[in-house]
């Protein structure tokens, strides 16, 4: 037989949407919402873990609250610093033979 549980359903469900809510509001790590909410309902953040690893699946790692926003900021990021680095080679290029036909005319 196992133990009886310490918390009923309503008391992880709470606890779960109160974990996402403080991700939803950024500025904070996992982890640290864990602790957070750990500490206002008595429950110890390893707890909390268990229970959100259970809501979403074994072995599944709760997502990020902002994932899909910082994936999409990210991918503009390095297409603009490509674009930025292109520009970059072709202004170096340019004040070379800039620099070379300079040169060119001060030498004759």
């Amino acid at each position: 037989m196992s133990a009886p549980r310490k918390f009923d359903d309503e008391s992880r469900a709470r606890a779960i949407r109160m974990y996402e809510d403080r991700l939803k509001q950024g500025g904070i790590s996992q982890t640290g919402a864990r602790r957070e909410i750990g500490e206002l309902l008595g429950v110890k953040p390893e707890t909390i873990r268990g229970w959100i690893r259970r809501e979403l699946g074994e072995g599944v790692t709760p997502p990020a609250a902002t994932t899909e926003p910082v994936n999409e900021e990210m991918q503009r990021l390095r297409r603009e610093n490509a674009q930025l680095k292109r520009a970059n080679e072709i202004l170096k290029t340019s004040a070379f033979f800039a620099a070379a036909e300079l040169d060119r005319k001060l030498g004759q």
